[in-house]
Formats: C-alpha cells, structure tokens, sequence
C-alpha cells in the first residue's frame, strides 16, 4: 500500500485569531537550519524504512503548516528532490502546497508548478472584509481572486480554496454571499470549516470575556445545510464532511471518488486509515502498526534531529510520543475516519478483508443504535453518515472511540 507524506512548515508572517496549529510567527531567521533538519529527516526515515525491508513507494505529498509557501524555491527544491531520491515516488504523485492569498507571485506560482507542485491550497476563509479582520487574515477577498488567476496562469489545474462558516456575528445571508463568491472562482475543490473556538487561541479569549459573541451552533448548522444544498446545484460533489470537490471531465460516477473527481488523494488517505509519515516539528504519522508525533518546537525539533539518535521504523530521530495501534486501535480508527466520507463511508468487504471480521461482529450494536436514531445508513454492503448523521458527527464517532 503507497504511502503518504506530510511535511510541516510552522513558519507564518502573522498569527490568526482561531488558529491553534502548531505555528510560529515572526521566526523566518530559522528556515534554513529548519530546512536543513527536515532533509536529515526525511533521509534519516527513509534509511531506516529501508534497513526494515518495509515500502517506501509514495502517492500524495503535502506541505501544510503554517505558510509553507514561505519557504524560498531553493528549499522547495532541494525537499522535492530529498524526497524523490529517498522515496520511490509515483509519476503521477499529487503534490499540496498551502499558501495565503496575496503572498504567492505569479512568478512564484510559476516556480513552484516547475518544482513539481500541482495541487494549490488557498487559505481564503471569508468573503467578507469585517470578518477577514476578526479572523486576523491580512488578505482580501481581492487578493483570492488574484491568487487563483495567476495560479492558472501559471498552469494549475487543480486549486483548493478554504473557507470557514459560523463566526461569530456572520449571518446566514452574509455566509452565503461568501459561498457564492467561492463558487464564481471555478476551483477545483473547496473545504468548509465549521470555526472551532480552540483553547488558547485569540478568538477563544475573546467570547469568553464576552468581546465578541458566541457562535450560535443552530444557526450554524443552517449554514451547513444551506452549504451541501447551494455547492450541490453548483456541480460539486461532497466526498467528506467537510469536503467538495468538482467532477473530472468525462470520468465515470462509478470510478473511486479520486478518479471521479477532484477529492484531495492526500487527505483520503487519512480518512480511509491508510499509512502515512510526518515530517518536521510537531508533525503526526501513522503506519507499521505506530502512530507517532514529533517535538513540537522548531528549535527543539532541530536539535533532535542534528542528535541523530536511532529510533524505531517509521518513526525518525525528533520523535516525542509514540503508540502502538493495535487491531481493535485499527479497527475503531477505521469507523470514526472512514465515516467522514460521506459518499464512500465504511466498506463492509474492505472492512472484513482487513481485519478478518464482519463489521456486524465486531460493531453491530454500535450500528443498530445509530441508525435506530437516523444517524447512519447502515446497507449490506456499507455504513455511511445520514444528512443529520453530518451534523451530529462527533455524537457517531464516539460510538467507536
């Protein structure tokens, strides 16, 4: 089975209000001895997969963060070729790169679709420029439409753009004045984010002291609901929760969602519970039978890894916590990620050949709950989230936690 790379960039120009990623602000001095400690990483892994005789054939890489479009092409470039000289990877291997809107250069487009990238990830949020502010964005709208303009000139087929609905005072009619502009962009893919008032986060702070009100979590749902409606008639079909993604010209609705459509292939990855290695500070993996996290720290990460110090397959020299994934892990992790594919959900056959049992065996009263409560379809041949399945999701997953 290929694996997936995520490689974390945790450098940014400015923080935003409701993040709660591990990133850093105002730190750019340490890109290049952040850079350096990746690539010794990235060797470090790949050294020791193959000492393993375990796979090291690739599919999807992703540079997420932070901004990674930060990062100066020399550094892109010297990653992508580490990785390519390390890893077997495929020809056809989707390569992400996040980037803000109004900090990529038609010129940097340009270098980056050179170095392999083919898949662009907007961090566009809001329409509106009141909310963009309460986000801490230092964009405009303007900016996203620039943005996605030069990254078709520059060739890319393939464009994400992210958005966030129920902040705080967003109406339903301003929400959907956003949605409408997303949708007049023609990007291949959008992600529509429910804000989520994160524990340390500027935002939190803020409702809690009572600056700025509170989400209101039915108006929200509203929003969602008008979301799968409104991109639904627009062409776009839901593949996850949170996901959307346009139909690829003359494929097949019967072919796998990542040849019918353009659904991220990196993130099924994870949601399909498929093996995948984290690079950098802070970075999660998964695979042989660990899940695993680096240091957190950028200066602490790269002081680990210049320590080199041996570490178990897949795990590499900055590791910081590590946990076996036992069948039933591996079974429970299957049901609460493969029931975010809304159209896909959990496969009976899949579930049964991997595992060497039933989903009814394993988890039938689990199932006969949910569905009894119109949370789940539950068909011979999969499980799958009902519409008001979508909304209660986490009262799903937690069935199989």
């Amino acid at each position: 089975m290929p694996l997936s790379l995520y490689l974390h960039i945790p450098f940014c120009s400015t923080r935003c209000s409701y993040c709660d990623f591990n990133t850093y602000a105002g730190i750019e001095d340490r890109i290049p001895a952040y850079v350096d400690a990746l690539l010794a990483e990235v060797r470090a892994v790949a050294a020791g997969l193959r000492g393993a005789e375990a796979p090291t054939e690739v599919h999807t890489i992703f540079f997420g963060g932070g901004t990674p479009s930060l990062l100066p092409s020399v550094s892109l470039r010297a990653l992508m070729a580490a990785l390519r000289q390390e890893f077997e990877v495929a020809p056809d291997v989707e390569v992400t790169l996040e980037a803000n809107p109004g900090t990529v250069t038609a010129r940097r487009l340009e270098s980056l679709a050179r170095l392999g990238v083919n898949r662009l990830s907007l961090g566009g949020q809001s329409a509106s420029p009141a909310e963009l502010a309460l986000l801490g964005r230092t964009h405009s709208f303007a900016d996203v439409v620039q943005s996605v303009r030069a990254a078709r000139d520059a060739g890319f087929a393939n464009i994400n753009v992210d958005w966030i609905l129920g902040l705080p005072h967003q109406t339903l009619a301003s929400w959907l004045t956003t949605l409408d502009r997303a949708i007049e962009l023609r990007t291949e893919h959008l992600s529509v984010y429910s804000l989520s008032l994160e524990y340390g986060t500027p935002m939190r702070a803020w409702v809690m002291r009572g600056l700025v009100s509170a989400p209101d979590p039915d108006r929200g749902a509203d929003m969602y609901e008008a979301t799968a409606e409104r991109l639904r008639e627009a062409g776009f079909v839901q593949y996850e929760i949170s996901n959307w993604a346009r139909s690829r010209l003359g494929a097949r609705p019967d072919l796998p969602v990542e040849e019918a459509t353009f659904a991220c292939r990196h993130n099924l990855q994870y949601w399909r519970n498929r093996p995948y290695l984290g690079f950098g500070a802070g970075a999660h993996g998964s695979a042989l039978g660990w899940r695993y996290s680096n240091v957190l720290s950028p200066d602490g990460y790269v002081r680990a890894v210049a320590r080199l110090q041996a570490s178990r397959p897949p795990m590499g020299p900055a590791v910081a916590t590590t946990v076996p994934s036992s069948p039933s892990d591996s079974m429970s992790e299957t049901m609460f990620l493969g029931l975010r594919l809304t159209g896909e959900g959990v496969g009976a056959d899949g579930f049964s050949r991997r595992f060497g049992r039933s989903m009814d065996a394993v988890y039938g009263a689990e199932l006969r709950r949910l569905a009894g409560e119109g949370l789940i379809e539950w068909a011979p041949d999969r499980v799958r989230l009902t519409a008001r399945g979508r909304l209660l999701g986490n009262r799903v997953f937690e069935a199989f936690v």
